[in-house]
């Protein structure tokens, strides 16, 4: 009896208790946690996931449910999953950084539009640079290292074990990381701009008269959209540092492994 009035399986029970961190970490996740993810669809995924963690590790789950104790593990669960999703959402924050960066300089500050995979208003070099890291993502089969570390957890953090503060301080530094790489990866193009911007400033001061921003924007746009072209196979080098890295630190960072 799990103090509930009924007879649950305690198999399932333990499922139940499972599928607590591997859904946090998918709902925090990226890819898995976009929008278009239908909720049934993650919820087959984190049970079928928690159905290899119980073959694989032995998980003892609370005695009884409506327990204060049984609150504070799921919410012990809860924490480790979303820990470990958030780590890859900050690194996936860095594209958002950069076409902010560009855009602005671009002129293309006012270009927004809905992210299918957040549902937010997000600029429109930032959905092109979201699409190109999601695709990296999953060519270095990021979901997989996401899977494995979900369930090598549970070997480092059993149920009921909590994060250590130096831990959660460790992600919250993290977080700067997304400004830098986000700095890193607009670097190439916005160095360009900035030229060109120095040269409109100089063309100003020799010929006052000259309308620049009938000659500067447009002057802006191409040559942001050649630097572009020009730039994007070190970029997609760099989104590609960027996941790898993202991928070693949430071990390090959540597991301290």
């Amino acid at each position: 009896m799990m103090g509930f009035g009924l007879a649950i399986e305690p198999q399932l029970w333990a499922l139940l208790f499972a599928m607590v961190r591997i859904g946090a970490a998918f709902v925090a996740a990226p890819v898995f946690g976009a929008v278009s993810v239908p909720l049934p669809a993650r919820i087959a995924l984190s049970g079928a996931i928690g159905v290899l963690v119980l073959g694989t590790t032995h998980i003892q789950p609370p005695g009884e449910i409506f327990a204060l104790a049984t609150f504070l593990a799921i919410a012990a669960e809860a924490l480790i999953g979303l820990a470990i999703g958030f780590v890859l959402q900050i690194a996936f924050a860095a594209p958002m950084v950069a076409s902010e960066v560009i855009g602005m300089s671009m002129g293309l500050g006012f270009a927004n539009a809905v992210d299918p995979s957040s549902g937010h208003s997000t600029p429109a070099l930032g959905q092109f640079l979201s699409i190109l890291m999601t695709l990296l993502f999953l060519a270095v089969d990021g979901h997989l290292v996401l899977v494995d570390l979900v369930v090598r957890s549970y070997e480092v953090m059993p149920p009921g074990a909590w994060l250590a503060p130096e831990r959660l301080f460790g992600i919250a530094l993290f977080g700067g990381y997304a400004f830098l790489a986000g700095l890193l990866l607009a670097l190439p193009v916005g160095f360009i701009l900035l030229c060109l911007n120095v040269v409109v400033g100089m063309l100003s001061r020799a010929a006052p008269a000259l309308n620049l921003f009938a000659i500067g924007l447009p002057a802006s746009l191409v040559m942001g959209v050649v630097a572009i072209l020009l730039a994007l196979p070190a970029m997609g080098d760099y989104l590609l540092v960027i996941v790898r890295e993202a991928l070693d630190a949430a071990p390090r960072l959540v597991l301290g492994a």
